[in-house]
C-alpha cells in the first residue's frame, strides 16, 4: 500500500505537493507554472458564492483535463438517475437482503458494479439524490470515473478500498466514509477480494457540517477529524486510459492516452476528504424520553428551505443509553422526511430479525415505521438500567423528497415482500 498522508479538517484551505518546488509561490497562474507543469482550476462552487461557501482548488498537473477525445454514450448497466419513474412509488414500507456479491468470470470493478436502488429530485436543478450499491470483485487500473451530477458519500460494509483520486488517495475501511467532489476523477481499487457499500449521489448543495444550536460549541463530527490527503501524482503515459462520466443521468466514456490522476500539487478547499465514523461524539438524553435523531446528524446538505436538508447523513454508532421510564429503542413514528436505512455492522436496536449488514429499508413520507412487535414487547418489560449498546453501526439518508425506488428495487429477490408482517403480531394492549 502506498505511504499515505493526510492534513485534517473539513473545507481547510490547503496547499500540498507531491514534488518539491511544484507549487508557485504567491501566484496562482504564474506566466510559467513551475517544473513545466499546467495550471488548472476546480471551481466546485460559482465564482460569487460567499467566502465561507467557496469551494475552489488550483491544481499543477503533468497535462490539462481537456486532453482527450470526444466522449461516446455507453450502457448505463443498472445505473438510474431522475426522474426516478420508472414503477409507481408506494406508501408501503420497503425491505433488502444484501445485493449478492459479483461472480462473473473475468471480475466485475465499481463502475460496473453499480446498482440504484432509489432516488429523487431533479439533478438539472440541483435537488435529490440517488442512492446506488456498489459491489466489486476487481480493482479499477486503467480505468476511472468521475459524476458531474452531484458529489458521492461512500459508506464500505465489506471490504477496503484505495480511492485514488486527482488529489490523492483515501484509503478507506468498513466504520469509514469517504467523500468525493463532483467532478473529481477516482479509480477504486480493492484491497480485499470483495467489496461492497452504499454510495449516496448528492445533486444538491455540497455536504457541511450541521449547525450544533443549542448544543453549543462541541459535539457531533469535529472538522479536525476529517482527513484529507497529499498530493500524489501518477505519470503514466503507455496504453489506454479509459474515463467514464456520468453527465446528466447518463454514463459517457472517452480514451485518454495518458492517467488523468497526473496532478503533482494543489491548494484549496475543493478535496476528497475521509471520516472515521468511530470519532462521532453522541449526545443523548440523561433524564428521560428521546432527542430527535438529527442529533445522530453527521453531514447535513441544505436546502433553500430553513432547517429543511435536501439531505441528512446521520448513525446510530454505539452509545450509553440510560434514559429513564422511557421506551428506548427509535418509537413508532411517521415521518415528512424519508428515511432510507442501512447496515454496516451489528444490529440495529429497533429490529429483531431481517434488517442485516448490507441490507436496507426505506420508509418514505409518512408511513409509519419503528420497532418490529418482538423488540416491542422485550424493550416494554426491559429492566431500565444504564446499557451499552455496542457492536453495531446504523446509518441513515434522511432527504426531503420521498425516495422512488428503482425497477430493479421493487423486483429483485433481495426485496422482502413479508417485511410488512413484522408488525402485524402487535397485540391490543388497551385496558381502559
Amino acid at each position: 500500500m502506498p505511504d499515505l498522508k493526510y492534513s485534517s479538517g473539513f473545507g481547510n484551505e490547503f496547499a500540498t505537493e507531491a514534488h518539491p518546488g511544484a507549487l508557485p509561490v504567491g501566484q496562482n497562474a504564474p506566466q510559467k507554472a513551475p517544473l513545466g507543469l499546467y495550471t488548472e482550476q476546480l471551481s466546485g462552487s460559482p465564482f460569487t458564492a460567499p467566502r465561507l461557501l467557496n469551494r475552489r482548488t488550483w491544481t499543477y498537473r503533468i497535462r490539462p483535463s481537456v486532453m482527450h477525445k470526444p466522449y461516446e454514450r455507453i450502457a448505463n448497466g443498472m445505473v438510474r438517475s431522475t426522474p426516478f419513474n420508472e414503477v409507481e412509488t408506494t406508501p408501503s414500507q420497503l425491505r433488502w437482503d444484501p445485493l449478492p456479491l459479483p461472480t462473473t468470470p473475468g471480475g466485475v470493478d465499481f463502475i460496473d458494479g453499480l446498482t440504484t436502488l432509489a432516488g429523487n429530485g431533479d439533478l438539472t436543478m440541483h435537488s435529490g439524490v440517488a442512492i446506488h450499491i456498489y459491489s466489486a470483485n476487481k480493482s479499477m487500473t486503467d480505468r476511472f470515473f468521475y459524476t458531474a451530477d452531484g458529489e458521492l458519500l461512500f459508506v464500505p460494509q465489506l471490504g477496503r478500498l484505495l480511492l485514488h483520486t486527482e488529489l490523492g488517495i483515501l484509503d478507506l475501511t468498513p466504520g469509514e466514509v469517504a467523500l468525493i467532489p463532483r467532478g473529481i476523477k477516482f479509480r477504486v481499487e480493492l484491497l480485499d477480494p470483495q467489496a461492497r457499500g452504499y454510495l449516496l449521489e448528492n445533486y444538491g448543495a455540497s455536504f457541511r457540517l450541521p449547525e450544533l444550536g443549542a448544543i453549543g460549541a462541541n459535539g457531533l463530527a469535529n472538522s479536525r477529524d476529517f482527513l484529507t490527503p497529499h498530493a500524489a501524482y501518477d505519470d503514466r503515459d503507455n496504453g489506454k486510459f479509459q474515463v467514464v462520466a456520468k453527465f446528466q443521468g447518463n454514463l459517457w466514456a472517452t480514451d485518454f492516452d495518458h492517467s488523468p490522476l497526473d496532478v503533482v500539487a494543489w491548494h484549496g478547499n475543493y478535496a476528497p476528504c475521509k471520516y472515521d465514523l468511530a470519532r462521532f461524539n453522541c449526545i443523548n438524553s440523561v433524564s428521560f424520553d428521546h432527542p430527535d435523531p438529527s442529533i445522530y446528524t453527521v453531514l447535513t446538505s441544505p436546502s433553500e428551505i430553513p432547517g429543511t436538508a435536501n439531505v441528512d447523513f446521520a448513525i446510530f454508532p454505539p452509545r450509553w443509553i440510560v434514559a429513564e421510564h422511557t421506551f428506548r429503542p427509535p418509537w413508532f413514528h411517521r415521518n415528512f422526511m424519508n428515511e432510507f436505512m442501512g447496515l454496516v455492522t451489528g444490529e440495529y436496536d429497533a429490529k429483531a430479525e431481517g434488517f442485516v449488514p448490507g441490507g436496507a429499508s426505506l420508509h418514505n413520507c409518512m408511513s409509519g415505521h419503528g420497532p418490529d412487535a418482538e423488540t416491542f414487547d422485550r424493550a416494554s418489560k426491559a429492566e431500565l438500567k444504564p446499557v451499552k449498546l455496542d457492536g453495531t453501526l446504523a446509518f441513515m439518508f434522511e432527504t426531503r423528497f420521498v425516495c422512488r425506488p428503482t425497477k430493479f428495487a421493487m423486483d429483485t429477490a433481495a426485496r422482502q415482500n413479508e417485511y410488512y408482517t413484522c408488525w402485524q403480531t402487535l397485540k391490543k394492549n388497551f385496558k381502559p
